[in-house]
C-alpha cells in the first residue's frame, strides 16, 4: 500500500476510478433505483479502508515490539507514530459522526448507516452540514486541511505527497468556483444521503491511506523488520513552530536514521553547538519569524566526513487563548452556562479564569458561567501558568441574554415506555394518551438546549357546537377536574387550544408564553 513510491497504487487507482463514477453519478439526475449502486460503491471503500486499518495496525504493533527490545532508538519514532494514530482516529471519527447524523436526520433515530431508507434524500446532508446555526461542513473542512498540513510534514517522498494532497483537498473545482460556491456547498447541497454517506466513506479511506504512508516513512527511520535506509538527511524538529513571546522555542537537532549512540557535530551560525541532548534552545522575546540555520558533520567509516544542512523556520506570536461557549456565542443571566477554555501547548490545570458580571466556576470538562445582569457583557480573562509565572493569555467579551421563552408540550407515555412530548402542529394525540397526562410541561427544547422551566398555570379553550370559546382553568401545572371531564368527552378530530401559559425558568423570571398549543384529538 505505502510502499508504493513510483505512483499511485492499484487500490488506490481503484478508489480514484469509483469517486470519478460518483461524481458522475451525481452529476445526473438519478432515479432512486440508480442510487442504490451507491451503495456497493460505499461497501467497496469500507473493505478497503478495513484492509488499510489493518495493515496499519500491524506497524503500530511493530512500533511496540521494538520499543520493548531498544526504547532509547524507537522511542522518538514511536511518540510520532501515536501522534498520527491520535490525529488520524479523530479525523476517521468527525466523519463516521456525520454520516451517522446525516442518515438518521432522513430515516430517525434508529437509522442504520449500512442500510439506507431513503437514499434520494436531498435535504438531509444540506441540514446537517449547511445549517447556518450550527452546519458541520466548515467544521469537517477544517479538521481536513489541518490533518492534511500535519500529515504532509511528516512525508518526504513527493509522488506520495502530491496523492495525499490530492486526496485530502478542500480546492473547490472551477465549476464550484464560478457558482460561488465553497467546499462544502460544492460537496453536500442537495445532494443525496447515500452520495454524501458515500463521500465521507471515501474521506475515511483517505485518511487511512495518508495515515499508511507516514508510518511506512516513520518505520524506515528506525529500522523496523531489518530494513536498510538509503537515505541520511539533518532534521530539526521543533516542540511547536509557534512561540508565545516570553517563554522558550525548543527544538531537536538530529541526523535521520544514525543511532544515537553516534552523534554528529551541530554547528549554528557558524559556532560549535555542544549538547549531549541535541537540543536548542533560546528565549523568545520579540514576536516575529525566524530561522534556525546551521549544519552537521559525521565522520563515516572511511573516514569522509558528511556534512548535511538544516534550516528550520519557527514563528513567535503574541499569548492567546480559546475561549467559546458551548451553547453559543451568548451567556443566558441567570442561567449555568457551559464555557470551553483552551490554552494551545498549556494543560488544563495551569489555566485559571475569571469574569465579569458574574461568576466563573471550573466544572467538568471546562467551565461554568452564570451572567447576573442582562445586557451588559460579560468578560472572561483567561490566565496560565508558563515557565513557572502568570501571564494573561487571553480577554474574551460575551453578550448576556435573558433566556429565550419556552415551548409547552403535553408529555406521556408511548407504548414502549418511553416519554414523548407532543408539540401540536397538526400531528394527531391519540385521546387515550391525553387522558394518561397529568397536565403540560415547558421547555426549551431545539436540538441546541434542552431547559426546563416550571408551569405555574394554563387555560384550555374548546369551542361548542355554536362556535363559542368556552376556556377552562388549569390546577396549576396540571389539568384540571372539569378539563379532564371536557377531554372525555371529545370526539375524533376534534381541537381545542392550550394558551395562556405561564411559567418560571431557571433564572427565576416569571413569563407568560404568547405561543399556544393547538391539540388535535384522534
Amino acid at each position: 500500500m505505502a510502499g508504493n513510491n513510483h505512483g499511485e497504487s492499484p487500490r488506490q487507482k481503484m478508489i480514484n476510478l469509483m469517486y470519478l463514477v460518483l461524481l458522475a453519478m451525481l452529476a445526473l439526475n438519478v432515479s432512486s433505483d440508480v442510487l442504490k449502486g451507491f451503495s456497493l460503491v460505499d461497501e467497496s471503500l469500507n473493505r478497503s479502508t478495513a484492509n488499510a486499518t489493518m495493515q496499519n495496525q500491524t506497524i503500530y504493533q511493530s512500533f511496540a515490539d521494538y520499543m520493548a527490545k531498544n526504547p532509547e532508538k524507537a522511542g522518538e519514532w514511536n511518540e510520532r507514530a501515536q501522534y498520527v494514530k491520535r490525529i488520524s482516529d479523530s479525523l476517521y471519527t468527525l466523519a463516521e459522526e456525520l454520516k451517522w447524523r446525516i442518515v438518521r436526520t432522513t430515516d430517525g433515530d434508529d437509522a442504520d448507516v449500512n442500510n439506507i431508507e431513503n437514499k434520494e434524500d436531498l435535504e438531509a446532508a444540506t441540514t446537517v452540514m449547511l445549517n447556518p446555526i450550527d452546519g458541520k461542513g466548515r467544521l469537517l473542512r477544517e479538521a481536513i486541511n489541518s490533518y492534511r498540513e500535519e500529515i504532509l510534514k511528516m512525508v518526504t517522498d513527493t509522488i506520495q505527497r502530491r496523492i495525499i494532497s490530492d486526496n485530502l483537498s478542500t480546492e473547490v473545482p472551477q465549476s464550484g468556483t464560478l457558482l460561488g460556491k465553497n467546499w462544502q456547498e460544492y460537496m453536500f447541497e442537495n445532494t443525496p444521503v447515500v452520495a454524501a454517506v458515500t463521500l465521507l466513506t471515501k474521506l475515511q479511506s483517505d485518511v487511512r491511506y495518508a495515515e499508511g504512508e507516514v508510518l511506512h516513512t516513520l518505520e524506515k527511520n528506525i529500522d523496523l523488520g531489518d530494513l536498510r535506509v538509503n537515505q541520511i538527511d539533518a532534521f530539526v524538529i521543533p516542540n511547536s513552530q509557534s512561540v508565545v513571546r516570553g517563554s522558550k522555542f525548543s527544538a531537536r537537532i538530529i541526523l535521520a536514521a544514525v543511532d544515537s549512540t553516534q552523534r554528529p557535530n551541530i554547528y549554528i551560525g557558524g559556532k560549535p553547538f555542544d549538547s549531549e541532548t541535541g537540543v536548542y534552545e533560546t528565549i523568545c522575546n520579540a514576536t516575529g519569524d525566524y530561522t534556525l540555520d546551521g549544519y552537521m558533520e559525521l565522520e563515516q567509516a572511511n573516514g569522509e566526513i558528511l556534512r548535511r544542512d538544516f534550516s528550520q523556520k519557527y514563528t513567535v506570536v503574541e499569548p492567546s487563548a480559546t475561549v467559546s461557549a458551548t451553547l453559543m456565542n451568548v451567556l443566558y443571566a441567570g442561567y449555568d452556562n457551559p464555557i470551553s477554555i483552551s490554552v494551545p501547548g498549556v494543560p488544563n490545570n495551569r489555566i485559571r479564569a475569571t469574569m465579569s458580571n458574574g461568576t466563573l466556576k471550573p466544572a467538568a470538562g471546562g467551565f461554568i458561567a452564570r451572567p447576573t445582569e442582562i445586557g451588559k457583557d460579560a468578560e472572561i480573562t483567561v490566565t496560565a501558568e508558563v515557565e513557572g509565572r502568570s501571564q494573561v493569555m487571553a480577554k474574551h467579551a460575551f453578550r448576556v441574554r435573558q433566556l429565550p421563552d419556552p415551548m409547552p408540550f403535553i408529555e406521556y407515555t408511548d407504548q414502549d415506555g418511553n416519554v414523548q412530548r407532543y408539540r401540536g402542529g397538526g400531528t394527531p394525540l391519540l385521546k387515550g394518551q391525553l387522558l394518561q397526562s397529568e397536565g403540560i410541561v415547558a421547555a426549551i427544547d431545539d436540538g441546541l438546549l434542552n431547559i426546563g422551566f416550571r408551569v405555574i398555570s394554563f387555560e384550555t379553550l374548546f369551542f361548542d357546537n355554536m362556535g363559542n370559546a368556552v376556556p377552562e382553568v388549569s390546577d396549576g401545572a396540571k389539568f384540571s377536574a372539569r378539563q379532564k371531564d371536557v377531554f372525555r368527552r371529545l370526539t375524533r378530530g376534534k381541537r381545542f387550544f392550550i394558551t395562556g401559559v405561564k411559567a418560571v425558568g431557571p433564572d427565576g423570571i416569571e413569563r407568560q408564553l404568547s405561543t399556544a398549543l393547538e391539540v388535535k384529538v384522534q
